[in-house]
């Protein structure tokens, strides 16, 4: 029993000597349940709607007026015509559109039934179920108080039928079914890309470490980007061979529809690659080991990356202090342009912040990984 003791007291010892590992441990957990604690969440608040007045009414403005009060909406946009709405949808900038049509506050108050259209984004089939059931309770809500103001307003001995009302009519865009693997399964190749690059590009630099020749490589003639670019392009080509297989299986088996350009989301994913290369490159110059590597990036990048990114909660839906972090994450910023090109079928021209966001993030994390690997290795 004692022989035990002293070697649980010794390995305590040794994880107090490693601080980077002690912090892994210690200060990780804390972190991510500090963050993640308010990121994780499946409520559906401040879903974003475009408006198409064509009306511009006193009595549309009070519907508009009840979208606004609704603490489960922020209307985004006010446009005249439903030709303004795609841009809105397509961009990911409103997930519901509302389309109040000419004539709608004469009808109202002539008792003549009335059609609005409700337009969803239909790519995350969840959120959109639910904004969509928030929208038509709203409607329903704000018909059933005229109804009774009418009602009111009539003796009971006059009183007939109430003629009228609101009827929502839905129309759902690019996942008319809202099947979720549609929005799902484009989101574990950008999964698949950030795991198997950064895991695999940081612990084979730190693996050289370990066993020493990393130092016989840097005094052989190879340049310093000849050793960088050597060690990191086998993954990079492994990655995009991954890109073709998960593409083949996620439109021919699970036929999850690939409406954009197959090129564009190739090129995309090359950009990607090289931001989750220089990830992994980074994460070797701050690690010793391979587990410190792994579980450095484990816990402290890939899943902070994941819960904050969009591939599972909205990012909509997290409280505004968390939002802007969302920003240093290239996770977040593929997820749009592999849905977009997946689902919308979008191209470059709107497509283009998230692309040039992307490439900036990997320029300057590589540029920084490539920093402190010549000052490591001076």
């Amino acid at each position: 029993m004692q022989r035990l003791r002293f070697l649980i007291w010794k390995e305590f010892l040794e994880l107090r000597k490693d601080p980077k590992l002690f912090g892994v441990v210690v200060v990780a957990p804390i972190v991510q349940l500090t963050m993640l604690g308010y990121a994780a969440t499946t409520d559906v608040r401040d879903v974003p709607v475009v408006v198409v007045d064509a009306d511009r009414s006193p009595s549309s403005r009070e519907l508009i007026a009840r979208f606004e009060g609704s603490r489960n909406f922020s209307i985004v946009g006010l446009v005249r015509t439903a030709h303004e709405v795609e841009p809105f949808l397509e961009r990911g900038d409103a997930w519901l559109a509302l389309s109040i049509p000419v004539g709608y506050g004469r009808d109202l108050a002539g008792g003549t039934p009335v059609r609005l259209q409700l337009i969803a984004d239909g790519s995350d089939s969840n959120s959109t179920t639910v904004a969509l059931g928030y929208a038509t309770s709203v409607i329903g809500g704000y018909a059933q108080e005229l109804v009774d103001a009418r009602m009111g307003s009539t003796s009971s001995s006059e009183r007939a039928p109430a003629k009228g009302g609101i009827e929502a009519r839905i129309r759902v865009w690019f996942n008319p079914q809202l099947e979720s693997r549609h929005f799902m399964i484009p989101g574990v190749l950008a999964l698949v890309l950030l795991v198997v690059t950064a895991n695999l590009a940081s612990m084979a630099i730190v693996r050289e470490k370990e066993l020493g020749t990393l130092e016989q490589l840097n005094v052989t003639p190879l340049r310093r980007w000849e050793l960088i670019v050597g060690k990191l392009l086998p993954y990079g080509a492994i990655a995009m061979v991954d890109v073709v297989l998960v593409v083949a299986v996620a439109v021919f088996w699970f036929e999850v529809p690939l409406r954009g350009s197959f090129t564009l989301l190739l090129a995309m994913s090359l950009v990607y690659v090289v931001c989750t290369l220089a990830l992994g490159l980074f994460i070797s110059t701050i690690s010793e080991t391979q587990q410190q590597a792994m579980m450095t990036a484990t816990f402290f990048f890939l899943t902070p990356m994941i819960y904050l990114s969009g591939f599972i909660f909205p990012i909509e839906n997290m409280p505004a202090v968390i939002q802007p972090f969302t920003y240093l994450i290239p996770l977040r910023y593929f997820l749009i342009i592999v849905r977009g090109i997946f689902l919308k079928g979008i191209g470059l021209e709107l497509l283009w912040p998230q692309a040039a966001a992307l490439a900036a993030w990997g320029l300057i994390v590589l540029a920084l990984a490539v920093s402190r690997s010549r000052k490591r290795a001076a």
